[in-house]
């Protein structure tokens, strides 16, 4: 076994390190970033003043330590000085900046940040633990135009939540590739699951999760009722317009969808005037409005016979998009149960708040080229992986 003692420089590229001496940068290095049997020795500037050359040697009296098997040994060298970049700093501030805004700060290229970053991600997941995990949370968000998705799975146990999967595509396989990762141990252990009615999910977690309680994603569920009430006023309207009768429907499009709390003056007014009468709309947004009830109830006996009404009513009505959304109700009407048999613990809320901040990340880089790099930067934002206490490993 051999062990490197040649002198190796360590440039560090950026701002702030100009007013930083010598013997102060010596010795942050040596207690920030120890490399066990080296110190760092001889700091200096560069030529060009944009950068810092700091010596590495091994430790006088002592054995160097090899950086592979990590147990001390002899060693020789006979190579000549070799150059490295030392970078502690840009895979964590990647997770702030966007990496052209690193790569520029520290006087860096993209391609270096990315490196970086890569590192700091692969040794994170090689080094996660994937215990303990009770409680998770799948969708899919876009990420290209062309109709091209991610699969996000998330862990979301109470006080700790993280990215744990990224797939490409809301595919079958894609999302059997998380479980193949954590294992059948680990999914036998899940408790909680959160998803929104996409049958490849609903497939996949009936198989690998059979004993968790399933719970639907109460956020997909209203975005499908809104969108059931916009085609109901979009057909009326155009229904309207066609008969030659007043445009009644015009400009009501968000007074009928927003929450009542959360209207203007002018749409509050707006509404009050449109309920006095009876158009298809008025009934579907009633119908929409009645079904808010249904959150509030603790027992599941009792929000079950809710469901069984609203939905009987809805079928009713006549309103074909909205016997659609209670026909769909009634087909996951016990998984839509699970939400109070859960004791309203868990819901989308958590996943629909961390697929914002995964969406962030994209914005922030103006969208990635490839999945690979955009697995990476959502594993470096969201997932809460370990990170190195070392940036760079001398062989």
């Amino acid at each position: 076994m051999t062990v490197t003692r040649a002198v190796v420089r360590i440039i560090l590229e950026g701002f702030g390190f100009s007013i930083i001496r010598a013997m102060e940068l010596t010795t942050i290095l040596n207690h920030c970033y120890p490399h066990r049997g080296f110190v760092y020795d001889q700091a200096r500037f560069s030529p060009d003043k944009k950068s810092m050359e700091v010596t590495v040697r091994p430790r006088k009296g002592a054995k160097a330590v090899c950086s592979g098997c990590d147990k001390p040994a002899p060693g020789y060298d006979c190579l000549p000085e070799r150059r490295f970049e030392f970078i502690p700093f840009w895979g964590f501030l990647a997770r702030k900046l966007s990496w052209k805004e690193t790569a520029e700060a520290f006087h860096t290229s993209w391609d270096r940040v990315c490196d970086a970053v890569e590192y700091v991600v692969s040794f994170g997941l090689a080094h996660r633990t994937l215990e303990s995990i009770y409680a998770i949370g799948v969708d899919e968000i876009q990420y290209a135009k062309g109709h091209k998705y991610l699969t996000l799975v998330y862990q979301i146990d109470q006080g700790f939540t993280r990215l744990l999967w990224v797939g490409k595509e809301r595919t079958i396989e894609s999302f059997q590739g998380f479980f193949t990762v954590i294992g059948e141990k680990v999914a036998s252990e899940i408790l909680f699951v959160c998803s929104d009615m996409w049958q490849p999910y609903l497939d996949v977690i009936r198989q690998k999760c059979s004993f968790a309680l399933h719970i639907l994603d109460r956020f997909h569920i209203v975005a499908k009722m809104n969108k059931a009430l916009d085609e109901v006023r979009a057909a009326e309207s155009r229904r309207l317009a066609h008969d030659g009768h007043a445009p009644l429907l015009k400009k009501s499009r968000w007074c009928v969808l927003k929450r009542r709390e959360n209207l203007t003056a002018k749409q509050q007014f707006r509404l009050r005037d449109l309920l006095r009468y009876n158009l298809k709309t008025v009934r579907a947004y009633l119908l929409k409005e009645d079904f808010q009830q249904f959150w509030t109830y603790n027992s599941p006996h009792w929000a079950g016979m809710f469901l069984d009404f609203w939905c009987a009513q809805t079928m009713r009505s006549r309103i074909e998009p909205m016997k659609k959304i209670a026909r769909t109700l009634r087909t996951h009407r016990e998984l839509l149960l699970n939400y109070f048999k859960a004791k309203k613990q868990f819901s989308s809320g958590v996943v629909e708040g961390l697929n914002n901040k995964a969406k962030v990340t994209m914005r922030r880089s103006y969208g990635f080229r490839t999945f690979r790099i955009l697995e990476l930067a959502l594993y470096h934002s969201l997932g809460k992986l370990p990170e190195p206490t070392l940036t760079h490993e001398f062989f």
